[in-house]
């Protein structure tokens, strides 16, 4: 027997055990969702259900096993119905540095937020193309706009993710489905409280989930915040690499 929400929607969101994908699912209940929450965590999506119980339906998995998404998918739209918005924020922040790269920590990451969103995508476009409908959004960041000193290997992940949604949004529109790329600036996580420098323009995860829940309803294929670190990021990617790099380079540090 389907679950039905007030707004007749269904949303699934990944990476929901904590930080933006815990706020968001949130917001989305508190809209008149049903929402399916799916992190590794099995503990922290329960006690997410037990703050929204009949709104919010646990689905544990760990995004980097293909065919577990697919039977998510499956599961949730036998259970709650057809899944009308999909938004996949799972994925990890780490820092390196030159002098101690690790390839296998690129290798790791990679997987996690890049294949990991692509298995999320692979599982739900094929559906919402048969349907002629449904909504995509995905979480890549600022940090995908230019590669900053100490985050290359986070950049590079987020900015696959922007170049993969800027391919895909035209074929999917065509089709019927809406796909938009949330970039983030500084967001108060616990992936962000890793950071020992400070964050400008740092917002809450309310904040960010108000801003994604609003840009949703838009029709922009960008949704980015806060602006003025939006601002910043996209004025520092514009400039010719002599000024870039002269820039970025006072930001290594010392020793």
């Amino acid at each position: 027997m389907m679950v039905r929400s007030r707004t007749g929607k269904i949303a699934w969101v990944t990476g929901a055990s904590s930080g933006i994908g815990r706020a968001v699912a949130l917001r989305l209940a508190d809209e008149g969702f049903i929402v399916a929450v799916s992190a590794r965590s099995a503990d922290k999506l329960d006690a997410l259900v037990a703050e929204r119980p009949g709104a919010i339906h646990a689905y544990p998995l760990d995004v980097t096993d293909r065919q577990a998404l697919k039977d998510a998918v499956r599961g949730i739209e036998q259970m709650l119905g057809p899944i009308d918005l999909a938004l996949f924020c799972a994925g990890n922040y780490i820092r390196e540095s030159a002098g101690e790269f690790d390839a296998g920590a690129l290798a790791d990451l990679v997987g996690l937020n890049v294949v990991g969103t692509g298995n999320a995508l692979e599982a739900v476009m094929g559906p919402m193309i048969a349907r002629r409908s449904g909504h995509i959004a995905v979480v890549a960041s600022v940090a995908g706009y230019l590669g900053l000193p100490g985050g290359g290997i986070y950049g590079a992940t987020k900015a696959a993710l922007i170049n993969l949604c800027e391919a895909l949004q035209p074929q999917l529109g065509s089709q019927g489905v809406k796909l938009q790329v949330i970039n983030p600036g500084f967001v108060d996580t616990p992936l962000t409280k890793k950071n020992d420098f400070p964050m400008p323009f740092l917002i809450s995860e309310d904040e960010a989930a108000h801003a994604i829940v609003k840009g949703l309803s838009g029709s922009r294929f960008e949704i980015v915040f806060p602006w003025r670190m939006a601002v910043a990021a996209k004025l520092l990617a514009a400039l010719p690499y002599r000024a870039s790099l002269a820039i970025t380079r006072r930001m290594v540090r010392k020793g």
